[in-house]
């Protein structure tokens, strides 16, 4: 018999795969499914972006090993949209990273920094790759609270001495998945000054900075004074540029942590396809206006559920940012049930907030990431219920 590493069991299933399972399973049985699970954008890739990787993968040079750091040109405008969007000058042949999408590099960023038993300061719910890298690193998740009435950003306070004393990572995640919420630069702030005090490495999860409506705009943690001391921050273009499949994101900062990281990953991967950095360039030189577009489309999509949510006299804020919206639970019923029943009464799939971790619990989060018609559609199925 094969036995599975201690690491291995200690992971919970992994979400996303769970909710596939269960859409693949309703469709092969002939169900008509509205899908408000996964965040996937079903807009297509922008066509000069195509057009970029048809043309570099013609050309022979691109078919060798990449080089790990990638590829000089791919930093150099990656350093170029950071200075125009954030105001943050970053040394692309120090302070840059290209990864396999930015999933990859937070997952395999906690080899470089935790030993067995230390811990990482992880907000919960979360993105589930944050508890997933620490604890394949041997490093332990503490689970610092996201609540409602602190606009779900977590009380740096509540953390005890102890464990502060036994940390050596915080995650940070705004605009945020999976609730929605944004933060400011004052509380940027107190995560330096707290990330300074207790010698932590902060790591920035900025994925969703170029998602969000009625004219706000994320900052950066790069843009807050004395951020470059602590701070690794990662970036994709998966959501910006409707580039999922892509695998195409990056790490910032400081030039230390990247270098860490970086020589994790020259043990693991052997960079990303030449053809597809090149098609990545083409990306972030690409008129913003494209961005612009697709914000209005899920600003659309996202007041047309608010109101019909609203409507059903169930509880939600509209997100100033991301393409989630949280939504407390109506009814006396646990997430996965009430996920569950939704998907056997009236076929559609949301994920539910558990799923995120156990501070999760009593939401569910729809994604914006259907028609506008698909979401009346959604609405009028849940009417039926309600």
């Amino acid at each position: 018999m094969f036995k599975l590493s201690k690491k291995i069991n200690s992971l919970p299933p992994y979400l996303f795969l769970e909710i596939d399972k269960a859409k693949r399973k309703a469709r092969a049985e002939g169900r008509d499914i509205i899908d408000l699970g996964v965040g996937d954008p079903d807009q297509p890739t922008p066509k000069q972006i195509i057009e970029s990787l048809c043309a570099a993968s013609q050309d022979s040079k691109t078919h060798c090993y990449a080089l790990d750091q990638g590829m000089p040109v791919l930093r150099q405008a990656i350093a170029r949209w950071y200075k125009n969007r954030f105001g943050v000058t970053l040394n692309p042949e120090t302070e840059i990273l290209p990864l396999i999408g930015s999933k990859e590099g937070i997952a395999h960023f906690p080899l470089a920094f935790l030993d067995e038993g230390d811990y990482s300061l992880v907000p919960d719910p979360c993105y589930p790759p944050y508890k997933g890298g620490t604890i394949f690193s041997g490093g332990r998740p503490y689970l610092m609270p996201l609540r409602e009435k602190n606009d779900f950003l977590p009380d740096l306070k509540e953390i005890p001495l102890n464990i502060r004393k036994k940390s050596r990572l915080i995650y940070i995640n705004y605009p945020n998945n999976p609730t929605g919420a944004t933060a400011e630069k004052d509380f940027y702030g107190e995560v330096i000054k707290f990330a300074d005090k207790n010698k932590l490495v902060v790591i920035s999860d900025l994925a969703y900075s170029e998602m969000a409506y009625d004219g706000y705009k994320p900052s950066s943690l790069l843009e807050v004074k004395g951020a470059k001391e602590a701070v690794i921050e990662f970036h994709s273009l998966s959501k910006t540029y409707n580039m999922t499949g892509w695998r195409i994101g990056w790490a910032c900062g400081n030039e230390k942590l990247i270098a860490a990281l970086a020589k994790v990953k020259s043990n693991i991967d052997s960079g990303i396809f030449s053809a597809i950095q090149l098609a990545g360039v083409t990306a972030l030189e690409s008129p913003y206006q494209f961005i612009k577009d697709m914000c209005s489309i899920y600003q659309e999509r996202r007041d047309v559920l608010i109101a019909g949510l609203k409507s059903l006299g169930w509880q939600v804020t509209p997100p100033k940012a991301t393409f989630y919206v949280w939504i407390k639970i109506p009814v006396n019923m646990d997430s996965i049930r009430f996920s569950g029943m939704l998907l056997e009464k009236v076929n559609i799939i949301v994920t539910p907030g558990v799923g995120f971790g156990k501070y999760g619990e009593g939401y569910i989060r729809m994604a914006l990431t259907v028609s506008k018609e698909k979401i009346k559609e959604a609405i009028d199925r849940l009417r039926k219920i309600s």
